[in-house]
């Protein structure tokens, strides 16, 4: 037999590889245990959901990889999973097109489990909850070093990139009030370019670890701001969140939702990590990236969709 293997990148303490066994190409996935703040169960979540009926949810328009086979090491505390490998376009690769059928493709499947209610999602327990985002903000904001650093008149992010900040934690209860008015639905939580592969037959998503529970517009926020290409953020923003909202209409009524959040969504999300990133940046070029995401964030308050 005839075998290659090619290491993939992996998560936190976790080993994928590409295997091909003449000629015929599967992925191999070991993660161990570690300890994601506030969601403990996050290092085993895949293989939960592997072990599961989840995957009865999708449709060839938007699916994750088959496992062909999983395992749990409980005295390690390791799981192996055996999954198809997704030949299709990924990361920088990705076109607006690309991004806008992925857009679509999750709006419909959002949708389509919000109106229909199956039992499937609802019995999972190792779902991540809908205070995740909340939390990490929260966290971020307790971070005395990183929240003394933007009040500080010395601080290298821009003035009013740092009163962008500023303005979200003084308004930070109306904000997160008008957040949690919208529709829960099933998220990805990790909706970024190397997780999604574009191909011929659909969208194909990979690394379910953080999934669960968030905000109608939760995973478009890490769409368009999670190390997307900044110089097309706005053009994301503009094309992406209506082809979401269309495709999310056509299984559920949105017509009451006149306040999306996205823009709130990515702030919440990545104004204080791009901050952490700018003060700790390993080179100029990261920080200057970094600065440039935030004033594209700053920027993207006054489109209207």
């Amino acid at each position: 037999m005839n075998i290659t293997v090619k290491q993939l990148h992996g998560g936190t303490l976790g080993d994928v590889r590409l295997i091909t066994a003449n000629g015929a190409p599967f992925v191999w996935k070991r993660q161990k245990q570690w300890e994601r703040r506030g969601d403990p169960g996050s290092w085993r979540r895949e293989y939960d959901l592997y072990a599961s009926d989840f995957g009865s949810l999708f449709t060839d328009g938007l699916r994750w990889p088959e496992c062909y086979h999983a395992e749990i090491n409980e005295a390690e505390d390791e799981t192996q999973l055996w999954m198809e490998y997704i030949d299709g376009v990924s990361g920088d690769a990705l076109t607006v097109e690309m991004f806008e059928r992925a857009a679509l493709e999750l709006g419909r499947f959002q949708g389509r489990l919000y109106a229909e209610r199956p039992a499937v999602p609802q019995s999972l327990t190792n779902l991540s909850q809908v205070e995740c985002a909340k939390n990490v903000y929260l966290h971020y904001r307790s971070w005395n070093e990183l929240y003394d650093d933007i009040r500080a008149g010395g601080c290298e992010i821009p003035k009013h990139l740092c009163q962008m900040l500023i303005d979200l934690d003084e308004n930070a209860d109306e904000v997160w009030a008008r957040i949690e008015k919208l529709p829960v639905v099933l998220c990805h939580r990790d909706f970024w370019v190397t997780n999604i592969f574009h191909t011929d037959d659909g969208i194909r998503l990979i690394d379910w670890d953080t999934a669960g529970w968030g905000y109608l517009g939760e995973d478009m926020a890490s769409l368009i701001a999670d190390e997307a290409d900044a110089e097309y953020m706005a053009e994301y923003y503009q094309t992406c969140v209506p082809a979401y909202y269309k495709g999310f209409s056509e299984y559920a009524d949105v017509s009451q939702i006149t306040d999306d959040c996205v823009w709130e969504l990515i702030l919440v999300k990545f104004g204080y990590r791009l901050a952490e990133w700018v003060k700790f940046a390993e080179t100029p070029e990261q920080k200057t990236l970094h600065l440039k995401t935030l004033q594209k964030i700053y920027d993207m308050k006054e489109i209207r969709l």
